[in-house]
């Protein structure tokens, strides 16, 4: 996307973001919901602007219409008190969507980390649970058998031998039982993954399309999709396993969903899609986690998407 689109396409956003503006102002009005229909109408591309204000409206839509409420009583909405509604509508959805959550996690979890965070831990057998950011795990150790849940996020292991008692991680309906083993186990976006540093680590996935176990050395990943239940698999280079320990991601043919929800765990505040669609593009590279917003416009730039900061508590990836 050269300057001079992007350009235009931020001059889009600012018209659409105006009309949603004076739609709020006054709801029952004809006039601007004639504004809004002809404005749409220009072009394939003011559809689009709409398309992503009105995601963003979505997200914010019971916050807008109580600030309006509010505001009617002084007769204007500005722009920025809109915006910043946006900021705010961000933060209830975030305390809907994710601090609710994160309250069972903590209930179920024996080990969480926030955002930015990772934790070195040393399990009661000897074994190492490093987690990362957003992360938690549930430990459940008996002399019959080694079990680690993976609530959320992601956990890299290095596990102690014990022939007496398997080492279980699980995550959903994925089982990885590791043989003398260190690998890195992570959920994010609807996708399980799997790779392994050094030794072996079997896979049992019930409910996709493996019937039978699979089985990974060193350098090997298995992912996931939990909704389509389909399973890929590759290999890298061992060192890249885990990267995210030193302030990286990897992303072999991996969606923009997934990358875009491993790098918000290094980012406060909410980061959302607008449009499940490019959300399901892929892509790979190495993205680097000290600069969470640079690494989200390096994975979004190869499809023409953008970034845009709305408020310190909401940031949009979208295709325009």
């Amino acid at each position: 996307m050269n300057q001079a689109q992007a350009g235009e396409d931020d001059k889009l956003f600012e018209e659409a973001l105006d009309l949603i503006i004076r739609l709020q102002n006054d709801p029952m009005n004809p006039v601007p919901q004639e504004l809004i229909r002809r404005w749409r109408s220009r072009s394939p591309d003011h559809e689009a602007a709409w398309a992503e204000v009105a995601e963003i409206h979505g997200l914010a839509g019971k916050v807008f219409t109580d600030k309006r409420t509010a505001e009617r009583r002084n007769n204007r909405i500005s722009r920025r008190k809109v915006v910043m509604g946006g900021g705010a509508a961000a933060i209830t959805a975030a305390t809907a969507a994710m601090y609710g959550p994160d309250l069972i996690l903590r209930s179920k979890a024996d080990h969480v980390t926030s955002t930015a965070e990772l934790r070195r831990i040393t399990l009661s057998d000897g074994s190492i649970a490093m987690l990362g950011p957003d992360s938690a795990i549930a430990v459940s150790f008996s002399a019959q058998a080694r079990r680690i849940d993976l609530l959320a996020g992601m956990v890299f292991f290095e596990v102690a031998t014990d022939k007496t008692r398997p080492f279980w991680v699980v995550a959903d309906d994925l089982t990885a039982t590791a043989l003398g083993t260190a690998f890195d186990v992570s959920k994010d976006a609807g996708f399980l993954s799997v790779s392994v540093d050094h030794g072996l680590v079997e896979i049992t996935t019930p409910k996709s399309a493996l019937t039978n176990t699979q089985r990974l050395a060193p350098g090997e990943w298995l992912t996931l999709d939990e909704r389509a239940t389909t399973v890929e698999r590759g290999k890298r280079d061992a060192s890249q396993i885990a990267a995210w320990r030193d302030g990286m991601i990897v992303a072999e043919r991996e969606t923009v969903s997934a990358v875009v929800a491993k790098i918000a765990r290094w980012h406060r505040g909410r980061i959302m899609i607008a449009g499940p669609n490019f959300g399901l593009r892929r892509i790979s590279g190495v993205f680097d986690l000290h600069d969470p917003v640079a690494a989200l416009e390096a994975v979004v730039h190869p499809h023409g998407g953008k970034v845009r900061q709305i408020s310190p508590w909401l940031t949009v990836v979208s295709s325009i």
